[in-house]
């Protein structure tokens, strides 16, 4: 893996070079000589970001019916406005 540094203005002026040299490792794009961004893969920001979830597969994992979870109720959340 090589990390390459850009600035600003050569990141603007090629950003086939910065997509190109992505595909080897991250790509640090700088604003006036400090680090601002970081350029990545789509398959390298899902292996750091970790798996997703969605509330699907999270109520169908094994003990999930066993969870105790007892939501507020609306009026409990609500309160009347103070108008006066």
């Amino acid at each position: 893996m090589s990390i390459t540094t850009l600035s600003s203005r050569e990141f603007n002026q090629d950003t086939g070079r910065a997509k190109k040299a992505a595909a080897h490792g991250p790509v640090f794009i700088t604003d006036r000589g400090r680090p601002a961004h970081v350029l990545l893969t789509i398959e390298r920001y899902q292996e750091l970001s970790g798996p997703t979830t969605n509330i699907v597969s999270l109520l169908s994992m094994p003990g999930a019916a066993d969870i105790d979870f007892d939501p507020p109720r609306a009026g409990e959340i609500y309160r009347e406005a103070d108008l006066g």
